[in-house]
């Protein structure tokens, strides 16, 4: 059974993943775009939950696209914000607040 590696870029403006065979052909990708917050000016926020649903999502139907079965997922690769500041509550594994992105001035 041919393995493939599964690309996921997170950014401040979409999800997405791509599915790449041994050559390093792209055999298929899925994009979700992300809603950006601006609750007063100079802030930008993100829901945590929709950042980490939209992961989920692009993975699922990138793989789907490729017509291949999870198991044939060889390797990850992840890129993402890097900058964005999320509090968890450590007791339920939730964000306390949305996501404080890298390009808001408290950062």
């Amino acid at each position: 059974m041919p393995h493939y590696l599964l690309a996921i870029d997170q950014g401040t403006t979409s999800t997405r993943a791509i599915v790449f065979n041994s050559e390093g052909k792209r055999c298929a990708q899925h994009q979700i775009e992300l809603t950006q917050y601006y609750p007063q000016s100079g802030w930008v926020e993100h829901d945590a939950e929709e950042i980490w649903q939209s992961v989920i999502n692009v993975c699922q139907q990138a793989v789907k696209k490729a017509g291949l079965m999870p198991e044939q997922i060889a390797g990850i690769g992840i890129t993402n914000q890097r900058e964005t500041t999320v509090i968890w509550n450590r007791h339920t594994g939730k964000p306390i607040y949305r996501g404080i992105v890298w390009q808001d001035r408290r950062t």
